[in-house]
């Protein structure tokens, strides 16, 4: 596993739980408001953990902490990733997966394998205007299409959420999430914390009144809709 950092504990990563997280490198999408870009295109400026010794810290604090969570960067390019989390399992956590859902295949593995419990997934926009939001020039938007569909099985617990930034993110955006993602789901509309980001786009926050109004443009399609984030 290419590991750049690890957090010990962590009340924020894992919803419900007290956790450890693991931060994986590298990253397929080039988003202008990433908050962790170093991870994603230069990962190697943070020193390499060594994955025994987080397996060996996970088993002694086992029964303190209660989940892992697994972010990134973006963990499902990691090749070993289905073997480094059956020995999390193992151990008896539950496992949280962060991913932007480009990898359907992947997630769709990890959830029929049973190795993980709680999934958090990015929507980075609506669909027409997903290329500004991820910093590329083609998205072959299927494969996000794809994600959400397989959520909509409710085979495992998860959620939806979309960082919202001044300049990319519009009314239109939210009025084809409110009907795209399923209705019974968790979704949340986060506010942009002002990071280093990728590229040269100013990505400016939006005040809470703005984003009480994407709420409120959601909400009456998805009743676990909420604001996160938000002073």
């Amino acid at each position: 596993m290419n590991i750049h950092g690890f957090t010990k504990t962590t009340l924020l990563d894992y919803p419900g739980h007290m956790a450890a997280t693991i931060f994986t490198g590298n990253c397929n999408l080039r988003c202008p408001f990433c908050h962790n870009s170093e991870l994603v295109l230069d990962p190697d400026v943070f020193p390499k953990e060594d994955e025994d010794l987080i397996l060996a810290f996970l088993k002694k604090r086992f029964g303190i902490l209660k989940g892992v969570c697994i972010t990134g960067g973006e963990p499902t390019l990691q090749s070993d990733l289905s073997e480094y989390i059956k020995k999390i399992k193992d151990i008896g956590y539950l496992v949280k997966l962060d991913t932007n859902g480009f990898n359907p295949s992947v997630l769709g593995k990890l959830i029929e394998d049973k190795l993980i419990d709680y999934t958090a997934v990015d929507i980075k926009a609506g669909r027409d205007n997903y290329a500004l939001s991820v910093g590329l020039n083609n998205v072959n938007i299927a494969l996000i299409e794809e994600t959400v569909e397989l959520l909509s099985q409710n085979k495992i617990d998860y959620e939806f959420r979309t960082t919202a930034v001044k300049g990319i993110h519009t009314d239109a955006d939210f009025e084809d999430i409110a009907t795209w993602l399923p209705l019974d789901c968790k979704y949340f509309i986060q506010s942009y914390k002002d990071t280093k980001g990728i590229g040269d786009f100013k990505c400016e926050s939006f005040s809470k009144e703005e984003l009480s109004h994407f709420l409120d443009i959601v909400k009456p399609h998805i009743s676990q809709s909420a604001l996160r984030g938000v002073d």
